[in-house]
């Protein structure tokens, strides 16, 4: 799978994207956060401190962190957007 990053989660983290293969483990978002908290470096702790300020898109379609996903899905975690 495909893993973005945008805004000051790519900051924190520190690339804008990675590939992955899907975990067994891991089948929905919520999943996956946990599983980049627990086994990447810490500053993905960091950037996923704040869950509630946290939007995730699914190929490219707005989903709740319950949401399942697949090994060739495209995963966006972004800042909420404000426009003007």
């Amino acid at each position: 799978m495909k893993i973005l990053y945008f805004a000051w989660l790519r900051q924190r983290i520190g690339v804008g994207a990675e590939d992955l293969n899907k975990p067994a483990c891991v089948t929905t978002v919520g999943e996956l956060v946990a599983y980049l908290i627990e086994d990447k470096s810490k500053a993905y702790a960091t950037a996923f401190r704040e869950m509630e300020a946290i939007r995730v898109a699914v190929n490219q379609e707005y989903v709740s962190f319950d949401r399942q996903i697949e090994n060739g899905d495209e995963i966006a975690f972004f800042p909420p957007v404000t426009g003007g």
